[in-house]
């Protein structure tokens, strides 16, 4: 399979953002591509909607209620459950501190605001491509490791 095979549709993306506004508007942008569009408020709701709703990616805003989105990184990164959640920073801040302290804690990428909607697009699209591949080659390397059991078992047995 190629990367240009892999069907994204129905892939969960959740948009975590404080502003309605912000909100609003990436999952508009997001409507015509088929993903389920998961929505939390804060860095807290966006911990538990991450735990409940599984996504496979995350548009995540850095100055959030409650815990900023690089709290949210961190925490999400260093949880083997959801280490390998892309994360796709989407903020106002620029500076390159910001930007530094956002690899740090861990983010897959990043976009500032205001937000070019292929831009937004592309990447989305890109990063849930190395996701849905990561994990069908993890499925693959199970598969071999089951087979090559059973026959190292079955060559035990004789």
């Amino acid at each position: 399979m190629s990367a240009s095979e892999v069907n994204l549709s129905g892939s969960r993306v959740l948009i975590a953002d404080d502003n309605d506004q912000n909100r609003e508007l990436l999952e508009a942008w997001l409507a015509d591509e088929d993903y389920e569009v998961l929505m939390a408020t804060d860095g807290q709701d966006t911990l538990r909607v991450v735990e409940s709703g599984q996504p496979d990616l995350i548009l995540l805003d850095i100055m959030m209620p409650r815990m900023s989105g690089y709290e949210v990184c961190e925490k999400l990164k260093s949880d083997p459950e959801t280490s390998d959640i892309p994360v796709l920073m989407v903020t106002a801040l620029n500076e390159m501190g910001d930007i530094e302290k956002a690899v740090q804690a861990g983010c897959d990428d990043f976009l500032t605001k205001p937000v070019n909607q292929l831009e937004l697009k592309t990447r989305v699209r890109s990063l849930l491509k190395v996701r849905h591949l990561a994990s069908e080659r993890d499925r693959l390397l199970a598969y071999l490791e089951e087979m090559e059991y059973r026959v190292l078992s079955s060559g035990r047995s004789e």
